[in-house]
């Protein structure tokens, strides 16, 4: 048998190296590499064909048992998890600290468990009283959770093993986890991997819903070795801005359900409320009409919101930098806009300031909101206003084109929902979808034309 060697793995990427350094080599993190256990490394005329046990294969169209999905008592968590969470199924939450990771955890399993199932709740951060004061705050004081206070897997592991399997289990949080077998402190690589595994292996083994909270880094990653998202089944993000009420639940894996879909809650007095209607939130404040001001209808998974975006356009002095500041949306698609705007439609911004902002601190990623900011610019541009019942959705080509974009009759859809009676986009979309007047643009000159003449 060889001599085990020392390995060091990078918390950031997963890669390996048998020396420790300050920097890793693959992703040029500092300060990441933490060493672990050695391995027993056994000789190449090791041969694992023979002595092990038998496997049982299975048809795919075989009969079994059906999983049903379990309600968390919150609409719009069982929308980001595609349905309600799936028994025998690990989920690993993610999110800023104090963004509400812990206090909307702490509903589900109260709702859980005033439905009649089982929930545990073990908390590796918190005292038990310092968990029921906030589920008293909370106004769940009275909830039949079974709480606990401990860092231990194999002491979680025993005391679950000699108790009918829950509905709901969750651990807050994964990075305060820790396994006897395994040396190096709570967080580490090796621990966070071997303690997420065993808990794992439980919830699979007795069908419970385990949900795991992770701590990030301070780019928004979550904490621990990249192994730990292959392992679980869904992966969520918890986002939100401190100073918005709001908060947005988004899966970004998830085995059982679309990804990309959304929950979107507000942080109030007794705790997060739900939001069944996230266009009213991110539209409301718009009664009179303004210059730089256009309704975009995102799509988030399988659901519309309708978003606000914001342009001002400001006039410098010759000589002056001009500055470009973007909040909510990508700035290198801003200046590609902008380029666009100059070379295809003859508008000139190199001697402005130009700021663009997605009201009410939320975040968009869709490239169809092109043709809503491209409107905003020229209605800023122009000192000219939108017609107030009207929403822009396309993508832009560096040709000056409006090119197609997914969903289209979706967005009509929630769009006239919402009281929007006209329409902006590509040319595909039919003439007048659910009561809505769609005008179809082909090129970006026509936007320009339309808004300068104020057609």
């Amino acid at each position: 048998m060889a001599k085990p060697k020392s390995r060091y793995i990078c918390a950031a990427c997963g890669s390996v190296t048998h020396r420790w350094q300050g920097q890793c080599a693959d992703c040029s993190e500092w300060n990441t590499l933490a060493e672990e256990a050695p391995e027993t490394v056994f000789s190449a005329k090791h041969d694992l064909s023979g002595g092990g046990r038998a496997i049982k294969f299975e048809a795919l169209d075989a009969p079994g048992e059906k999983l049903v999905r379990r309600s968390t008592g919150l609409a719009e968590f069982d929308r980001a998890l595609g349905g309600g969470l799936v028994p025998g199924s690990a989920v690993l939450m993610g999110g800023d600290p104090g963004i509400g990771k812990s206090t909307l955890l702490l509903q589900a399993a109260a709702a859980v468990a005033l439905a009649g199932a089982n929930a545990v709740y073990i908390s590796g951060e918190e005292a038990a009283a310092q968990v029921r004061m906030r589920a008293e705050r909370l106004g769940l004081g009275q909830a039949p959770i079974l709480l606990a206070a401990a860092t231990s897997v194999r002491d979680i592991l025993t005391t679950l093993a000699g108790m009918p399997p829950p509905s709901l289990l969750v651990i807050d949080s994964i990075q305060t986890m820790h396994s006897d077998q395994i040396e190096g402190a709570p967080g580490t690589v090796s621990q966070v991997r071997a303690s997420a595994f065993e808990l794992i292996r439980y919830a699979k083994e007795n069908g419970v819903a385990l949900v795991l909270v992770g701590h990030v880094t301070k780019d928004g990653s979550i904490a621990g070795p990249r192994v730990l998202e292959h392992m679980v089944d869904v992966v969520m993000s918890f986002e939100g801005e401190r100073s918005h009420q709001y908060r947005i639940l988004r899966s970004i894996k998830n085995r059982f359900g679309p990804v990309d879909e959304i929950g979107v809650f507000a942080m109030e007095g007794q705790g997060l409320a739900e939001v069944g209607n996230p266009s009213m939130l991110f539209l409301s404040g718009r009664d009179q009409p303004v210059a730089g001001s256009a309704v975009f209808p995102a799509i988030e998974g399988t659901r519309p919101v309708l978003v606000e975006i914001q342009a001002l356009i400001v006039r410098l002095a010759s000589g002056a930098t001009p500055r470009r500041a973007v909040v909510g949306w990508d700035s290198g698609r801003l200046a590609m806009l902008l380029a666009v705007l100059e070379a295809r439609c003859g508008l000139s911004f190199s001697s402005a300031e130009v700021y663009l902002n997605v009201a009410g601190g939320y975040r968009l990623a869709d490239p169809a909101a092109d043709l809503a900011v491209a409107a905003a610019l020229v209605s800023a541009l122009a000192d000219k206003p939108l017609p107030a019942d009207a929403v822009w959705f396309g993508e832009v080509s560096l040709a000056g084109e409006i090119r197609p974009v997914a969903h289209g009759g979706i967005r009509l859809r929630e769009s006239a929902k919402l009281g929007f009676a006209r329409a902006f986009g590509p040319s595909d979309l039919p003439v007048k979808k659910d009561g809505t007047k769609f005008t179809p643009l082909a090129l970006l000159p026509n936007l320009v034309d339309r808004i300068m003449g104020g057609a």
